[in-house]
């Protein structure tokens, strides 16, 4: 019994020892301080227009839902629409998927519901995915587009943000497997600087934390409403359960 029991505990280490050198680079907390911030989700769409927008869609989303976070109509217009486009309409781009795919291997896909498509048990929600996502691009120049990410290693997409962030090489060591020390694993180390970007480190991490922000509202932009509704739909049905039951039982005190 005690063999077995050891055998038992063996494997669970191996095991819980390999899932954690396949679980790849960590996410990180994306600040949740933002998606109550309106000047935060106001600069995240500027972003996601100026940055994002060129390729990937947001098709689920109108622009007229702006006005949600505080933008007037005549805001939007000014800022955040082509001349030929209307702020009812849907953010969709002109990228056509047949450039995309010979340009990147794949078409872009949409962000409208980017958040909340990527979450990962153990690992943390699809806002900390596409935070961490955003901050861990480096320079790669075996790769096509001279770009990688540690998040998502041979990724077909370039650095969009590199004017803010600068750009970077990632410093990569070699370490002895703990379970094969005849083995070694290239692990990544850390950054280091190769131009500055127009933002700092700690100003670039609040623009991308603003980003996500402004992707995680667009996933659902009646969250706070809800959210709030919700709190007010249980503290009816709290008081009407204390009410039922009261009457309940002076019926059946008469019947009985």
């Amino acid at each position: 019994m005690k063999n077995i029991l050891l055998a038992f505990l063996l494997v669970l280490g191996l095991n819980t020892g390999a899932r954690a050198s396949e679980e790849g680079y960590p996410w990180d907390s994306f600040p949740q301080s933002r998606l109550t911030d309106v000047a935060a989700l106001q600069n995240g769409a500027r972003l996601f227009v100026n940055y994002c927008l060129n390729c990937h869609a947001a098709q689920y989303l109108r622009y007229n839902r702006l006005r949600d976070i505080g933008l007037t109509e005549d805001q939007i217009k000014k800022n955040f629409l082509f001349p030929t486009e209307k702020v009812g309409d849907t953010m969709k781009v002109a990228l056509d998927a047949r450039n995309a795919k010979d340009w990147f291997g794949a078409q872009p896909p949409d962000l409208s519901l980017i958040t909340r498509s990527r979450s990962e048990m153990g690992k943390g929600s699809g806002a900390d995915y596409v935070y961490t996502y955003l901050r861990t691009f480096y320079r790669d120049e075996a790769k096509a587009t001279g770009w990688n990410n540690l998040v998502f290693p041979d990724v077909a997409m370039p650095h969009a943000l590199w004017e803010l962030q600068g750009q970077r090489k990632a410093v990569f060591v070699d370490v002895k497997n703990p379970h094969e020390p005849e083995k070694t694993e290239r692990r990544f180390d850390h950054f280091e600087q190769i131009t500055p970007g127009t933002q700092s480190a700690l100003q670039y991490d609040e623009s991308v934390a603003d980003l996500v922000a402004f992707l995680q509202w667009a996933g659902e932009p009646a969250q706070a409403s809800r959210a709030r509704v919700g709190v007010w739909v249980l503290l009816f049905l709290g008081v009407l359960t204390v009410l039922v039951w009261r009457l309940n039982a002076a019926y059946w005190r008469d019947v009985t």
